[in-house]
């Protein structure tokens, strides 16, 4: 009852005329942008990022969570029509989608997509008001051994799971973890590798960095590997959905979110996993086997839908814990930094009026998202055609102007242009980047958490696995690193057997 009553409060709160205004608005950006190729909602919020600086940080909040939701839906719509998933999470979007695009069911693709979002986001949202609170409480009774043994099951997942190796997932986070140094040690107060430099005894400002990794290393990428031609789009009509449609997806888009709202909320690196879980599990149980690969409208309705549940997820880890697990929920993380807010088991109590008018406006911006997006589909197959130079020229522009909104600083550009090199020297060697951005965040928090638990200890290594839970975090990142091995082992078994 007490969630209830406090999200009624934060329905007051996100149904302001001005909260209602950005929400729109968020919704209307995040599309736009999530719809050009190569712009995922990640890159979309840390290039609007220094937009919101100038507002309060209840309305800032409820303008991310617009970005956020408004450019997946909007990578989605680049998968279908486009073949070219504007982030990883629509990539499945592209299997089943785009081939119903070139049969002319484009129209119905983007509805089941849109439909799918709207579903796994309102499932996702409720379970994240029913669950958050609770996990808020147990939280308040985490030490720094077990805040430590998080940080580090967040750094093994996400280097596990993506990239094509594990070993490129942990250069990309030492990468982060190296810029997540620079500047005073917070106990004793050292320069850290700063070489001598005043403009670098502060750190480097984590919005710098999320827009240097991945806006400027994306911008230079591309540039690397131009085509002058813009991508022709697959002509959109109206969309909409018949009687036969509704009766494949209506499962699909209620199956979605018992897989993505879980494996979201654990440091398991986003929606990439639950989407492609739902992708087979839809496979499996549709009655239309022959058609996947050809345009099955279930292998877009159920991985979109657990993609937007997957995001609802998310939020609970990044909200009760400070423990982001995808690359949004970095770039959310360090605004909320950005603010003097610092998400974790007491940000419910502390900051209520935000937190709840954030949450209630995932309800309204999901509305929004579904009333917007219908019929502006046209409209957005239409930006698909701007030539790409004009389209990263657009992009660095606005990364430089954000990049120096953060401290009238100069010396930033020059940060965010060695960060952009940075991100371009992974792309080009295949890290991910994600891992990174995590590192430059945790990092500083790890290395704090580890110091007071050694503190505790009197610097006795125990100190860290003094605690059941501690005990259960470092069991489950011992598996996590065992289980290739233990699945190599086994197939190698099998193939001698056989």
């Amino acid at each position: 009852m007490d969630s209830l009553t406090s999200l009624v409060d934060g329905f007051g709160t996100a149904l302001t005329p001005v909260n209602l205004l950005w929400a729109a608005l968020g919704v209307l950006l995040g599309t736009a942008i999530g719809v050009l190729p190569g712009i995922g909602p990640a890159m979309a919020v840390a290039l609007l990022l220094p937009v919101t600086y100038g507002l309060e940080p209840t309305g800032a909040f409820i303008m991310f969570a617009g970005i956020y939701y408004g450019a997946m839906f909007g990578g989605s719509t680049t998968s279908i029509l486009l073949n070219t998933p504007g982030e990883s999470a629509a990539v499945v979007a592209a299997l089943e989608g785009n081939p119903m695009a070139k049969a002319g069911r484009g129209a119905q693709a983007l509805a089941a997509a849109a439909v799918g979002h709207f579903a796994g986001g309102m499932i996702g949202t409720i379970l994240l008001v029913v669950l958050a609170p609770t996990v808020a409480k147990l939280a308040v009774g985490i030490g720094a051994p077990d805040y430590f043994a998080l940080m580090v099951l967040a750094f093994f997942a996400v280097t596990s799971v993506l990239g094509s190796s594990r070993i490129r997932g942990l250069a990309s986070l030492l990468i982060g973890l190296t810029l997540g140094l620079v500047g005073l040690d917070q106990m004793t107060g050292q320069q850290r590798l700063t070489f001598g430099s005043l403009q670098l005894a502060d750190g480097i400002d984590v919005v710098i960095v999320a827009v240097g990794l991945f806006a400027i290393g994306e911008a230079l990428w591309v540039a690397a590997h131009l085509r002058r031609t813009a991508g022709e789009a697959v002509p959109v009509g109206r969309p909409w959905l018949g009687k036969d449609d509704v009766r494949r997806t209506w499962k699909s888009w209620l199956r979605g979110p018992a897989i993505g709202f879980p494996l979201g909320a654990i440091p398991a690196g986003g929606a990439e996993i639950p989407t492609f879980l739902s992708y087979v599990t839809e496979k499996r149980l549709s009655k239309h086997k022959d058609q996947f690969g050809k345009g099955a409208i279930e292998g877009v309705a159920g991985p979109e839908s657990a993609a937007s549940a997957s995001a609802a997820g998310t939020l609970v880890s990044m909200l009760t814990l400070g423990l982001p697990t995808t690359a949004v929920a970095a770039v959310m993380l360090a605004a909320f930094q950005q603010y003097g807010i610092q998400p974790g088991p007491l940000l419910f109590e502390r900051e209520p009026e935000l937190v709840w008018g954030l949450i209630a406006s995932l309800f309204v911006g999901m509305v929004l998202l579904l009333a917007l997006n219908l019929p502006l589909a046209p409209v957005w197959a239409k930006l698909l055609r701007i030539p790409r130079p004009y389209l990263y020229a657009g992009i660095l522009f606005f990364a430089a102007v954000g990049a120096y909104a953060v401290g009238g600083e100069a010396f930033d550009l020059v940060v965010l242009l060695i960060i952009g090199l940075i991100g371009f020297g992974m792309r080009r060697y295949g890290l991910p980047v994600l891992p990174a951005v995590i590192g430059v965040i945790l990092g500083p928090a790890a290395e704090q958490q580890l110091r007071r638990a050694l503190q505790i200890s009197d610097g006795s290594l125990t100190g860290l696995v003094n605690t059941p839970f501690a005990v259960t975090v470092y069991a489950v990142i011992a598996l996590l690193l065992a289980w290739p091995l233990v699945r190599k082992a086994v197939n190698t078994r099998r193939t001698v057997a056989e």
